[in-house]
């Protein structure tokens, strides 16, 4: 069923206040934000991969706090068990039965901040859930409450005590994105409030986790020419026969794409995908995708740089709404 104009208006005005919502407490990166909203409306979640002190906690948070719903956060670090994310079975000698108490993943927004702290055990376990959605403990599967994302952080210049995600693990991520420090402006209106160390406790929730997942419904009916797909696909085969890539993106990071690009159009009031969807969304959701040459990477060549020189040399189809 085709998506009305109606419809996508107002898919849009509901996305325009969630990112308003969400820019009260991280201002001046409503692109970033509006990645990530992507990302929950498109059943997919968010790697935040930046420097300490650019507010990638803070912009979990407050994505968490605009959804009237329940959140979680998992401080990861290194003694940090599988059990301690998924929940654990124990025995009520009361009953005489076993219980399953539920673990801080069964939530609607969970925060796992600085996940390559803990040990690939409890990583992979979290994953695990971030892939099928359901907790397996002692043979028995727990589904995960609707809408469900994983917002995880890293810093990249903390190695020491840390594990890195291997690059399957981070093909489970939608997108990869990162703050970057704010412009002169916005670091003024900051340092001007910076007697409150909590801006993510004034964002308020304005959202049913219901709505969210009628809105991530709607996602699923946006229009999509052949010809952009077929775009999506001459993109993704291009990073698998670039010179400077030795693994290129898999068939889970191209449908990602297109999912996304879906969201993305119905963020714009649109309900068709047009080229532009798919040029905004390669990079954050590509990028990470791929196992760049050792001695490339060691060159300078980022995985950022080679999906732009991809969206460069390959030319985008004719545009068409229907």
């Amino acid at each position: 069923m085709a998506v009305t104009q109606e419809q996508a208006s107002w898919f849009a005005e509901a996305f325009g206040q969630l990112v308003d919502n969400v820019d009260q407490a991280i201002l001046g990166k409503q692109h970033v934000i509006r990645l990530v909203l992507t990302a929950l409306l498109s059943d997919g979640h968010v790697l935040l991969e930046d420097f300490p002190g650019t507010g990638k906690t803070v912009l979990a948070k407050s994505l968490a706090n605009t959804i009237d719903g329940k959140n979680s956060r998992i401080q990861f670090t290194p003694d940090l068990l599988p059990s301690d994310v998924t929940g654990v079975t124990i025995y009520d000698q009361g009953k005489g039965i076993f219980e399953f108490h539920e673990g801080p993943i069964f939530a609607s927004i969970v925060l796992a901040d600085e996940i390559n702290r803990a040990s690939p055990k409890t990583q992979a376990a979290l994953l695990e859930v971030m892939e099928e959605g359901i907790v397996t403990v002692d043979g028995t599967g727990y589904p995960v409450p609707a809408p469900f994302m994983v917002i995880a952080t890293q810093n990249p210049v903390e190695q020491a005590g840390t594990y890195k995600l291997p690059e399957a693990q981070l093909d489970r991520f939608l997108i990869k994105t990162s703050l970057g420090y704010p412009d002169d402006d916005t670091a003024v209106s900051l340092l001007m409030d910076a007697s409150d160390r909590a801006r993510a406790t004034r964002v308020q929730p304005i959202i049913a986790g219901e709505s969210i997942v009628q809105m991530a419904a709607l996602g699923r009916d946006v229009h999509v020419d052949r010809s952009i797909m077929e775009y999506v696909n001459q993109v993704v085969s291009a990073t698998r026969d670039h010179p400077d890539v030795v693994l290129g993106v898999s068939m889970r990071g191209a449908m990602a794409l297109a999912r996304a690009a879906k969201s993305w159009a119905l963020s714009q009031g649109r309900g068709y995908v047009t080229p532009d969807d798919v040029l905004t969304l390669a990079v954050p959701v590509l990028a990470h995708r791929m196992i760049l040459d050792p001695e490339s990477e060691f060159a300078g060549v980022k995985s950022d740089d080679v999906i732009s020189r991809i969206l460069v040399d390959i030319e985008p189809p004719a545009y068409r709404a229907a």
